[in-house]
């Protein structure tokens, strides 16, 4: 019974707190505190010499940290207190789920489209986006904020819950600490192709398992065939060998096509389409994804739950 105490009731109260309040913008967030340390030693390290292996050696080493550094504060917490243990992995479960905050982006782009007009919509999109938003049209624009919500759908709630099952919170943290890599420094670009290139690839490996799951998830749970049928056609024809299979999953339960050309950072990429119906985006379309979204983050937490209830009641 301790193991539900210990396990499950943080997940449920970190699960909720997400569910009502998103991220918590006004107070202190682990990953803001991982960010600084990137810039830190990326503004030491990224120079010279030997710049791929010393990005190696950052990846590794602050994902080693982060995890180590949470299990010894999460021991000396429930050697001292379980009442405050339980508190602390409550609160560590929350920052790490952005589901809520994910989809608050989302419709606050389709707002601003709707409202102010494409320009707001394209500048409220690069919030959230890494490619270049300012010729993008409307329809162009709705595209991009559904698959970004798709593929964070598995960087965002599945792949956390996911290493919070297998190794607690320092494992959703280091988790967060190499996704976070991912995004700051794990580009193509003449800056970071060979220092952030390990944490490109770490991230890669970490997201394997998490962003097939979430596409399964999201068929499953929306019963459709089509979505099935796309993940076995599209899920490879993505430049990530992940962000494809959420992405594959969603054209096929729209029935839409993602995919084309974008701009980088002035450089244009030719992205592998996914999907076949280049039909027009609509308003309902994110009530839809947000309908999936809180599905599969619902559905992950009763499956940790399912797999760690018995296991808790045996001890």
């Amino acid at each position: 019974m301790e193991q539900i105490k210990l396990i499950i009731l943080p997940l449920i109260i970190g699960y909720i707190l997400d569910l009502f309040f998103g991220d918590p913008r006004n107070l202190p967030h682990p990953i803001v505190l991982f960010g600084n340390t990137i810039t830190f030693f990326t503004k030491h390290f990224n120079k010279g010499k030997h710049q791929l292996a010393k990005g190696a050696i950052m990846a590794f080493g602050l994902a080693i940290c982060v995890y180590f550094a949470f299990s010894y504060l999460g021991i000396v917490l429930l050697n001292w207190n379980s009442t405050i243990y339980i508190v602390f992995t409550s609160i560590m479960v929350f920052y790490g789920l952005a589901n809520k905050s994910l989809l608050q982006e989302g419709y606050e782009v389709f707002k601003h489209l709707n409202e102010k007009g494409l320009e707001a919509g394209r500048k409220r999109l690069s919030w959230i986006v890494g490619r270049d938003t300012s010729k993008l049209s409307v329809q162009e624009v709705r595209l991009a904020v559904l698959e970004t919500l798709s593929e964070n759908l598995s960087d965002g709630v599945v792949a956390p819950l996911f290493y919070y099952a297998i190794a607690g919170v320092p494992g959703m943290m280091c988790y967060k600490m190499i996704n976070t890599m991912d995004s700051m420094i794990g580009y193509k670009n003449e800056k970071y192709i060979l220092f952030g290139r390990f944490a490109a690839r770490l991230d890669d490996v970490v997201n394997f398992i998490p962003s097939r799951i979430t596409a399964f998830l999201m068929v499953l749970l929306t019963l459709n065939w089509k979505g099935f049928t796309y993940l076995f056609k599209f899920g490879r024809a993505h430049l990530s060998p992940n962000a494809g299979y959420p992405e594959a999953a969603l054209a096929g339960i729209l029935n839409c096509q993602f995919g084309g050309p974008h701009d980088y950072g002035g450089k244009s990429v030719n992205k592998p389409f996914i999907g076949e119906n280049k039909r027009t985006i609509q308003n309902e379309d994110i009530h839809k994804l947000s309908y999936i979204n809180h599905t599969v983050c619902f559905t992950s937490v009763l499956l940790i739950i399912a797999v760690h209830f018995p296991y808790s009641i045996l001890l």
